[in-house]
């Protein structure tokens, strides 16, 4: 029996989501990873077990981007979050 045409998205936003959860999904991860490594008692400890951690924050935001409705806005969500996690890196105090 096939699915009900209704709940299906066209090709483009199938598309938008799964990039948006591939690529922006780890952009938004690794940023947010590498964010939160600025923080002086809690850096290097997260340096070292941000691999499986980032993993995970990854898996969590490519499920978010299929669970949305529209990719676009899922692109836009996860580029302006890794925008302002990487000023804050750049723009932070000094590294570790």
């Amino acid at each position: 029996m096939p699915a009900n045409q209704k709940y299906l998205s066209s090709p483009l936003q199938r598309f938008l989501k799964i990039s948006a959860g591939l690529i922006g999904g780890y952009l938004l991860a690794t940023s947010f990873h590498l964010a939160l490594a600025r923080i002086p008692f809690i850096g290097l400890n997260l340096l070292f077990s941000g691999a499986f951690s980032g993993f995970v924050c990854w898996v969590g935001l490519m499920v978010l981007a299929f669970v949305a409705r529209n990719g676009w806005w899922v692109w836009a969500i996860y580029l302006g979050l890794s925008f302002i996690f990487a000023a804050a890196i750049h723009l932070g105090g000094p590294s570790l």
